[in-house]
């Protein structure tokens, strides 16, 4: 067993009417590694001014830590049989939609994730054997009941994404 720790901090601003709603939903989340984020509600859910388009609001955070976990098991699951990946991206997506109370939630994920490799090359279905069992070893999509799918980009357009910095 292990323990994940995030603060989460957010202050009333001086000019701010927090009664009326009239207040930033900008804050900071703090990870216990030390980094710290800029947060906010989404614009799709509190307008501007009272939200802040460029910080990471709750939803992307959770679509980034579903793709961010699928990846890293497929990483070491692809490690393990023997594939040599290059580069891995995934542009996942999430859905945002009322349920049956009425009430919203993130009803689905999906994963999009392209991969490079170098030397032997997976069949279609090694590759889609790779991203299956990524799926059922990712601690995050086991602990959600939001659906997740996984539909992979086949094969990776040379040169189509930004290299990261």
């Amino acid at each position: 067993m292990s323990t994940h720790t995030a603060t989460v901090t957010w202050q009333l601003g001086p000019q701010e009417d927090f009664a009326k709603g009239r207040y930033s939903r900008r804050h900071l989340w703090r990870f216990d590694g030390g980094q710290d984020i800029s947060a906010s509600s989404s614009p799709h859910v509190v307008p501007l001014p009272w939200s802040d388009a460029q910080a990471v609001d709750p939803e992307e955070a959770f679509v980034a830590s579903l793709a961010s976990c699928h990846m890293l098991w497929f990483l070491s699951i692809a490690a393990r049989q023997g594939f040599a990946v290059q580069r891995y991206e995934d542009r996942a997506s999430g859905v945002m939609e009322k349920n049956a109370q009425g009430k919203l939630w993130v009803s689905v994920v999906t994963l999009a994730p392209a991969v490079r490799f170098a030397g032997r090359q997976p069949s279609r279905e090694e590759l889609l054997a790779l991203h299956h069992a990524a799926h059922e070893e990712c601690f995050i999509a086991q602990s959600v009941k939001t659906e997740v799918r996984c539909e992979p980009v086949w094969p990776l357009p040379e040169g189509d994404a930004p290299q990261p910095d």
